[in-house]
């Protein structure tokens, strides 16, 4: 089997999207890989993915860019020179441009084609490509009735696929070494000796940043040591992050809340924090920093609806909010800053098993689903018949 797989970049893609995950299956199980995206030849991830066995190659294929369209050509003359058997999109904008490569490839060497849907995807026209794929892949069970609910698609067209942490880099128990903490004590001397809460999103219109007000508001008293992190700048140039600053000096709560921005070293965060809070004011399709913070063991609130739902409920209830207000809110951060629970150790939710579960997929349509060359052929026999 060869199998071809569409990116607009391989940047955060390792983490969100399992690229090398998914090479090494394909390569471990005897499969030619070939990875496209717009990211140099150069970068580290290209690198790492010839040296585990795939071919990488670069084309323009970059996010929300019509101009990405007039890669169709180098496409499909990638195409003719690999002939892969599948091909998987893992965004919107190299969906289109597969479309459009597919019209200037011969039909009998058109491949079988997968995308996977990484959110609630309207039914719109910058979508529509991704969606006339052969196979579906979606990240959680709610994208799945997603799809199914408001999109054409015949239920065995869809395969739900967890995304995976790296169990390797996410060591269930990870402790940050005490350099790391002494680093950050002088950069942020007020996070020593306090509970660290953290928000691990930057804030915008859906995030749920609101709902920290209510938790340092309704627990400080109880818990004077609390302390909410965000991963975010508090002088980006963002409307939702300066009214969220005016607001908490308007509440006089400013001294509880820590800005750190995007950070590179987000692991020893999630290992160190007492809480990770997933508070979205509307349901989460990957939760990959909800699920990084369980395999390190660090627990985690977050409301009970969307991924959160589905990866709590298996991992870790004790974590999960059912009533979307402030007060089971904050009862539910109260009993796990008070007993300290901390998750078992995960079993499932791995890359290497959600790579596994890919390359099933792929198996799955070469050993089930007519090639484009075949449904030609059955569309022009059908034709024929009186």
């Amino acid at each position: 089997m060869r199998v071809m797989r569409l990116l607009s970049s391989l940047h955060h893609d390792d983490d969100e999207r399992g690229v090398i995950a998914i090479s090494r299956q394909l390569v471990r199980q005897g499969y030619a890989s070939l990875v496209v995206s717009s990211t140099p030849a150069s970068h580290e991830l290209a690198q790492r993915l010839c040296r585990d066995g795939s071919e990488y190659k670069r084309l323009y294929l970059a996010k929300q860019s019509w101009w990405s369209l007039w890669s169709a050509f180098g496409l499909a003359r990638l195409i003719h020179q690999f002939r892969p058997d599948v091909i998987h999109v893992h965004s919107r904008t190299p969906a289109w441009v597969l479309k459009w490569a597919l019209e200037l490839v011969p039909v009998a060497l058109r491949p079988l084609t997968v995308g996977t849907i990484y959110g609630y995807y309207p039914s719109n026209a910058y979508n529509r490509a991704i969606f006339d794929c052969d196979h579906l892949i979606a990240v959680s069970d709610s994208v799945k009735v997603y799809i199914l609910q408001y999109h054409d698609r015949d239920p065995d067209s869809v395969t739900r696929v967890y995304r995976g942490v790296d169990t390797q880099r996410y060591l269930y128990r990870h402790t940050p070494s005490v350099h790391w903490l002494q680093q950050i004590f002088a950069e942020y001397p007020k996070l020593e000796h306090q509970k660290w809460l953290l928000f691990p999103s930057k804030i915008d219109h859906h995030k749920g940043q609101q709902w920290l007000f209510d938790i340092v508001g309704n627990l400080r008293a109880q818990f004077p040591k609390i302390h909410v992190i965000i991963m975010d700048d508090a002088d980006a140039d963002n409307n939702f992050v300066e009214e969220f600053v005016q607001r908490a000096n308007a509440l006089d709560l400013m001294d509880y809340f820590t800005f750190i921005g995007r950070r590179d070293d987000g692991r020893e965060w999630l290992s160190a924090a007492n809480i990770v809070l997933g508070l979205a004011n509307q349901p989460e399709s990957i939760g990959i920093n909800v699920l990084k913070a369980i395999h390190l063991g660090t627990p985690v609130v977050a409301w009970a609806r969307g991924v959160y739902n589905e990866i709590l409920t298996e991992l870790y209830p004790e974590g999960l909010v059912y009533d979307i207000n402030a007060i089971t809110l904050c009862e539910v951060i109260a009993e796990q800053l008070t007993h300290k629970d901390r998750p078992a150790m995960p079993q499932n939710f791995s890359q290497k098993q959600s790579a596994r579960e890919i390359v099933a997929v792929y198996e799955h349509m070469l050993k089930n689903l007519p090639s484009p060359a075949a449904k030609v052929s059955q569309t022009q026999n059908e034709a024929r018949l009186p």
